[in-house]
């Protein structure tokens, strides 16, 4: 599976470099599920998405609404199991992410996050 980096280019701060990509309809339905936790660091970018559902996992995740230019426009924050985000025509792609991610990060509606490759190529 590829992949990500992500830095909120506004603080110029790595986020973290374990983002895993979902982006076939096969490891956008699969997601999260059978996992027990995320590792600190660990994460998940799905796109296209325009929101999730956390039916059947087993931890709480932050949630992270990004628009087609990689700018936060929802945040979801320890989203808890068994719960599902508004659909919202703004989000083009989500990051899901350990709980306290964005608390951590300071992250704010409006940060502009750069995804990039592993091997330090811009996400499309």
């Amino acid at each position: 599976m590829q992949r990500i980096a992500i830095w909120n280019q506004a603080r110029t701060v790595r986020l973290s470099d374990s983002i895993e990509v979902a982006d076939t309809s096969r490891l956008r339905v699969w997601g999260l599920l059978g996992r027990t936790k995320l590792d600190t660091g660990a994460g998940l970018w799905i796109k296209p998405s325009s929101g999730v559902h956390t039916f059947g996992m087993r931890f709480a995740i932050d949630v992270i609404g990004l628009d087609r230019h990689h700018r936060i426009v929802r945040l979801w924050q320890s989203l808890q199991p068994w719960r599902v985000t508004p659909v919202s025509t703004a989000v083009r792609s989500v990051l899901e992410l350990p709980a306290g991610f964005v608390s951590q990060f300071d992250l704010q509606i409006g940060d502009a996050l750069l995804l990039e490759s592993i091997n330090n190529e811009q996400a499309p």
